[in-house]
């Protein structure tokens, strides 16, 4: 008698936290609050990136790699979580009660110890790749000649057949990259400061719970990049609020996936067993 086939019994998702789409405002809500509880502190850490973001911009035109611009502002998306550092810790001390300071927003000390460094280099590989691939893909439509300046590029990529399909190509593709990047990072940073785990399995599991939330996740990569490029348009000075307040919103992300994760965090692991 051949058995009968019984289909599998469906087991629960253990990364679907099933949230609204809506929830991601709440998180930026909670952000703002965080950001209001004691503000010099947030405030300072944002003005800092604004700074550092001026003084970027100005280096790449001083040095002629202005050429590298457009893709040095898409690629802020991919180094941002680790410049938020900060941000979670702040957020995660107003969570448990402890001290805040400036200083404890600068000097760090993550559970996961040098994996979070580990993570760090890996990430500004990825950016370096981006880079690279933005200049390739110049070189695609336009040919290997010399970069012929801002004052000329811009009418050469919004006035043009070529430049319209080198924008179109070029979003794609950075597209990819930036999604790529939010995916493996936005849970992994705050992950390895608070869990005690390798940046493979972190990274990995971050981007385990944005596919199985993609709803609330899409939304809130969304109000990201709507607060970046309102930043963008008012000369980085938007960074000194819209940075932290998306810093510790993403703290409060974290936290709402993984409620009782957290708690068992040390003994998951993707790609190297616990010891």
């Amino acid at each position: 008698m051949i058995p009968i086939i019984v289909p599998p019994l469906p087991r629960a998702n253990p990364h679907a936290r099933n949230l609204p789409w809506h929830t991601a405002f709440g998180w930026l809500q909670s952000g703002w609050m965080d950001f209001w509880t004691k503000p010099i502190a947030s405030f300072l850490y944002g003005f800092g990136v604004f700074a550092v973001s001026i003084l970027v911009v100005w280096a790449l035109f001083l040095f002629r790699y202005e050429y590298a611009l457009f893709p040095a502002l898409a690629g802020f998306v991919v180094i941002g979580p680790l410049i938020a550092n900060g941000l979670y810790e702040k957020s995660r001390r107003i969570e448990t009660g402890e001290p805040i300071g400036i200083a404890t927003m600068v000097f760090i000390r993550p559970r996961s110890g040098y994996q979070a460094l580990f993570m760090g280099v890996m990430m500004l590989g990825l950016f370096l790749l981006w880079l690279r691939s933005a200049v390739l893909i110049y070189a695609l439509f336009f040919g290997i000649v010399p970069f012929p300046g801002t004052s000329e590029l811009l009418p050469m990529l919004f006035l043009t057949p070529t430049g319209w399909a080198l924008l179109a190509t070029g979003s794609v593709i950075g597209a990819l990259f930036a999604g790529f990047a939010f995916a493996i990072s936005v849970f992994a940073v705050p992950m390895l400061l608070e869990e005690k785990t390798d940046a493979l399995s972190a990274m990995g599991i971050s981007m385990t719970m944005v596919w199985n939330n993609l709803p609330v996740m899409l939304v809130w990569g969304a109000i990201v990049v709507a607060l970046f490029v309102f930043s963008i348009a008012t000369g980085f000075f938007g960074l000194v609020i819209a940075f932290p307040v998306l810093g510790h919103a993403s703290w409060h992300a974290y936290s709402c996936m993984r409620p009782s994760d957290r708690q068992i965090g040390e003994s998951e692991r993707m790609f190297i067993p616990p010891v």
